[in-house]
């Protein structure tokens, strides 16, 4: 296993953030098998209650646990994200289908000169164990879509493992940790699977430097994944279209040197 710091170009701070629900069977597969020299871990707790945080501890002391404060994927990373102290930030599952030595070739791709390493399972001798024929061909039409819409060239929008360096957190314009009333547990635009579309872009309308790192995708070793490939895939279209009229009104906003409002996301979708 490769040492993250064994070399100077790679020796920048990387904070890996995790957010797991009920995965407390994966964790010990997964904590284990993170590389040596990381900067700090970050396991970010969606309300589990088989013991995941304990398990978390009891396999890496050093683990920083944060307590998700709404529900799903996107509001789990964005309290993961709030938390980081380092340079670099690694998005990581935890029910095992990433592969955490492959953190090493995001963070290699990073510091040869991108901002933001986006993982793909469909490129550069990426592959996938776990993804069902209506996914792939889901991903593909959304990842054509996206392509022509903001100019990318992306092989694999909806993939979750991904790197980026952790001063472009405030050009995500994420929707906040903690919203004012209502439910504790309710869900804003951007809480889900959609997560990662909405990085993908965002990232891509404010210029960042993107490369992409094939990255093989294996089967979830224990549990059942909470994705619904039609309601999440709904999700994630409303998220592009959206995400493209928000980038409009941001272009026009800077045209006229205005202050831009953050969120809206979040409204052009209600």
């Amino acid at each position: 296993m490769r040492d993250l710091l064994a070399q100077e170009e790679l020796a920048e701070r990387v904070s890996v953030v995790i957010p797991a629900r009920n995965e407390a069977r994966n964790l010990p597969h997964v904590l284990d098998a993170l590389p040596p020299g990381l900067h700090e871990v970050i396991l970010v707790d969606g309300h589990s209650v088989d013991g995941t945080v304990e398990v978390a501890r009891q396999i890496r002391p050093d683990i920083k646990i944060v307590h998700q404060a709404r529900r799903g994927k996107g509001n789990a990373l964005a309290c993961g994200f709030a938390e980081v102290t380092g340079d670099i930030i690694v998005m990581l599952d935890a029910d095992g289908s990433a592969d955490p030595d492959e953190i090493a070739a995001f963070v290699a791709a990073l510091a040869s000169g991108a901002d933001f390493a986006k993982g793909t399972r469909f490129s550069k001798g990426g592959d996938s164990h776990d993804i069902t024929r209506l996914r792939q061909l889901g991903n593909a039409a959304l990842n054509r879509l996206v392509n022509r819409l903001f100019g990318t060239d992306y092989t694999d929008l909806c993939y979750g493992f991904n790197a980026f360096r952790a001063f472009l957190l405030p050009v995500l314009d994420l929707p906040p940790v903690h919203s004012p009333g209502g439910p504790a547990d309710a869900m804003r635009w951007g809480d889900g699977f959609e997560i990662e579309t909405l990085i993908n872009v965002r990232l891509a309308h404010a210029g960042a430097r993107i490369t992409e790192v094939g990255s093989t995708e294996k089967a979830r070793l224990h549990g059942v994944s909470n994705l619904n490939a039609f309601s999440d895939g709904l999700r994630v279209l409303r998220t592009v279209l959206a995400e493209r009229r928000r980038a409009h009104r941001l272009d026009r906003t800077a045209s006229t040197d205005q202050v831009p409002v953050s969120g809206d996301l979040v409204e052009e979708s209600r």
